[in-house]
């Protein structure tokens, strides 16, 4: 009996310690991401920019969740349909409130959604569902109603949207996927009436095309655009973009990525590096938002580097496809930085004069333009890149396959792992272990050297 109560003691302290300490890190780390509220007030809006609406060309909705809508998925195909110049593309919600992207993105919508059925008087012609964490059912509910109203239009879905759209009914009997993680961590059971498939890029059936994780939502949406509007279309968005896999969009089947032992580095990450990077991102009119979107998905969901949009106005930053950014800090009350990105290939003209005020204000932290001087690049290679020499370059490997990007063209320099993430366990754990031998030797031991004097 006493053996079993030591090994008890010491296996419940290692749970409490290791496991206590990483679960609440990993919780708040997530909940940073996927419901990051803001900390400085709304401010009063006078102007909002909406694109004009032109009866000759085709309507593509993209959702805004009430809660929160996952960057990556929202933002790039709203840019990449908007690029054509062949679409009306606005942002559209169940309500004008401000919505907010996952990291902290906050922007304005375009339209409810009870707006633009009377502009239109129809259904769109095409509908773009994000991933959209449902975790309030009452602030969701309408996303499924609206999605379920206009289910004869066509309907394209977003990495983990897809689980967004099998929600409303409309994938029954129907092919599809979505996230590689989706797979392994069973949601995609609970929608058993499915034909799900983790071995293709995008999955078309019928008027639903449905895509799998972030990057593969560029070849859906390069896909429906060759359909659509003809491949020199596609093409020439691929090469705005410097997509270097386009071949994906002819044939989209892969070798499926699996969770496996490379999840552990995010997972230390998100639990256990207590000493996060602070980054802000400035927001400036015209810039592009698939640049933007780079820095919210690739260092904000490392789970090593918090980001705050700063900017120089109170207004609404107008980007270049006219979405709205609401920024939540000012150049004069932005928290304490360790740095400051300034993103997109043209930010050096697009935000010359912010840059003037940034530096006249006499801001310690230098403006970095992390995409200028890469205009030949895609725009996650840069930073994947440079997350590996701010973090680790396993942080950065993974990071791309989060992303699936499969391009063999990222070149990683940098430290081989982070000694913060491993590190701290590695203390939690002996921590833990001295605790447990310390209850052993003052209480059990004690208590049974106790005994044997009594016998004595």
């Amino acid at each position: 009996m006493k053996l079993l109560l030591r090994v008890v003691v010491y296996v419940m302290t290692f749970v409490i310690f290791f496991g206590g300490i990483g679960v609440y890190g990993y919780i708040r780390t997530n909940q940073e991401y996927w419901n990051p509220a803001r900390q400085t007030p709304f401010p009063a809006l006078q102007r909002v920019s909406v694109p004009e609406y032109n009866q000759k060309k085709p309507t593509v909705a993209v959702i805004l969740s009430n809660q929160t809508t996952e960057v990556f998925d929202f933002m790039v195909p709203y840019e990449m349909f908007a690029m054509t110049e062949s679409y009306n593309v606005y942002a559209v919600a169940p309500d004008k409130n401000m919505k907010t992207l996952s990291g902290g993105l906050d922007l304005i919508p375009h339209y409810s959604f009870d707006e633009l059925d009377r502009l239109l008087g129809r259904s769109p012609d095409l509908i773009v569902i994000p991933a959209m964490p449902i975790v309030d059912e009452v602030k969701y509910k309408t996303v499924r109603e609206w999605i379920r109203k206009h289910s004869d239009t066509e309907l394209l879905s977003i990495c983990a949207g897809g689980l967004n759209l099998a929600d409303t009914g409309l994938l029954k009997g129907k092919e599809a996927t979505t996230d590689w993680k989706s797979f392994d961590y069973q949601e995609v059971n609970k929608y058993p009436d499915t034909k799900w498939r983790r071995d293709l890029r995008y999955v078309v059936d019928g008027n639903i095309v449905s895509s799998a994780a972030i990057t593969s939502g560029i070849d859906a949406v390069l896909y429906v655009i060759s359909k659509q509007l003809g491949e020199p279309m596609a093409e020439k968005i691929a090469n705005k973009i410097h997509y270097p896999s386009y071949h994906f969009v002819k044939n989209p089947k892969v070798d499926p990525y699996y969770v496996d032992g490379s999840e552990l580095i995010y997972t230390f990450n998100t639990a256990f590096q207590w000493h996060k990077k602070t980054a802000g991102v400035w927001l400036y009119d015209g810039m592009d938002e698939g640049a933007l979107t780079t820095i919210f998905d690739t260092y904000a969901n490392s789970g090593t580097t918090k980001i705050y949009t700063v900017s120089n106005v109170k207004q609404p930053i107008v980007t270049k496809y006219n979405l709205n950014l609401v920024t939540r800090y000012h150049m004069w009350d932005v928290p304490k930085l360790d740095r400051m990105f300034v993103p997109g290939e043209e930010a050096k003209s697009l935000a010359a004069e912010e840059v003037k005020d940034w530096n006249v204000r006499g801001n310690k932290v230098n403006l970095e333009f992390i995409h200028s001087g890469y205009s030949d690049r895609f725009m996650f290679d840069v930073t994947l890149e440079d997350l590996a020499k701010q973090e680790d370059i396993l942080t950065a490997i993974y990071g791309a396959k989060r992303i699936e990007y499969r391009a063999e063209n990222l070149k990683f320099q940098g430290s081989p792992f982070s000694y913060e993430s491993f590190g701290i366990p590695v203390l939690i754990s002996l921590a833990a272990i001295l605790t447990a031998f310390f209850i052993d030797r003052r209480f059990i031991r004690k208590e049974k050297k106790g005994r044997q004097s009594i016998a004595l």
